[in-house]
């Protein structure tokens, strides 16, 4: 597993005016209402070459229909991941052994009803709600927990 190298990946904290942020549920992960890591933050791969804070607005229009955002902030650092040992080969593509993660807070600029989940054919997500940053370390699986504590302390300036 260690030979394998991180994908690189950006992420978004989309933050509306009330200081809450997004989350969306996994579509493949539907009965996962309450459970943690049912709920994550929109992410995604990056291109090579590509430019984080491009990237960012190309995963969210991707991933909820909208990329009616600004940036706020940008994390300091790369955050990284190794996936757990039974998702390692078959999670990612199989050629991964986690994420090297660039992070970004956004505010939102749009409404409710420009966050469309269904323009994809094969939506990540089958629901989304905005939720209080101090939620989002419990939504995360064990192994993005860190991550999202670390961005609930790195970005808590931007929440209501």
């Amino acid at each position: 597993m260690r030979d394998l190298p991180y994908r690189d990946n950006v992420g978004a904290v989309l933050f509306n005016d009330a200081g809450l942020i997004l989350v969306a549920r996994r579509a493949d992960l539907p009965n996962a209402e309450g459970a943690p890591g049912g709920w994550q933050l929109p992410q995604g791969g990056m291109d090579e070459g590509e430019d984080p804070a491009i990237a960012v607005f190309r995963e969210l229009e991707e991933e909820i229909g909208t990329a009616r955002a600004e940036i706020l902030a940008e994390h300091p650092r790369w955050l990284t991941y190794d996936l757990p040992e039974h998702l390692v080969g078959k999670a990612l593509g199989g050629r991964y052994r986690g994420q090297r993660q660039k992070w970004f807070a956004l505010r939102f600029r749009g409404t409710d009803a420009d966050i469309r989940l269904d323009l994809d054919p094969h939506p990540e997500f089958d629901a989304w709600r905005w939720a209080r940053l101090g939620e989002l370390p419990g939504l995360a699986v064990a192994f993005k927990r860190a991550i999202y504590e670390d961005l609930a302390r790195e970005f808590a300036r931007f929440a209501g």
